[in-house]
């Protein structure tokens, strides 16, 4: 969901498989087509939404609780449009799009407006195929979606923590 450029990553196995569980009742109470069904599924989705709010302001506050502790800024990726530019199976993209990234950038937003720690959103093409030691810039850093390595320096790290830096 979010990294910092200290390496805090804020994802998880439990958040993924809360999420195909919820899935998988969603679709078993679609299915059943009942009045009861669709109330259920009324109450399943606000459940879900104050699920998905409260994450997200965890995540944003121990956000900002760390730029504001380290005297530093925080950099959000421009993620207009991230829905139509991405090509994967059906199980990627429902957990891609499960989550309310905008959200997540407003309540960040605004908890740092608060806090006086500045938020600048950044385009977030070759991020993560820039090595933050020597600058090169080249598809090939990236050795598959976890993985990035500089053909130039050697330096190895994660990608989403090297997006992070940069």
């Amino acid at each position: 969901i979010a990294v910092t450029s200290d390496g805090l990553t804020f994802a998880g196995a439990h958040l993924n498989k809360l999420r195909s569980r919820y899935y998988r009742l969603r679709k078993k109470l679609q299915i059943k087509d009942t009045r009861s069904s669709k109330r259920l599924l009324r109450h399943r989705r606000r459940k879900e939404s104050c699920f998905s709010a409260d994450i997200n302001h965890c995540i944003a506050k121990k956000i900002v609780e760390i730029a504001e502790r380290t005297d530093r800024g925080i950099a959000v990726e421009k993620l207009t449009g991230i829905r139509d530019r991405i090509r994967a199976t059906r199980d990627v993209r429902r957990s891609l799009h499960s989550w309310a990234f905008a959200d997540l950038q407003a309540k960040i937003g605004y908890k740092s407006a608060l806090a006086g720690t500045p938020v600048i959103a950044v385009d977030p093409r070759n991020t993560s195929r820039t090595c933050p030691v020597c600058n090169h810039c080249e598809k090939a850093n990236r050795l598959n979606r976890d993985i990035f390595r500089c053909r130039r320096c050697g330096f190895t790290a994660s990608a989403d923590l090297t997006g992070a830096e940069n």
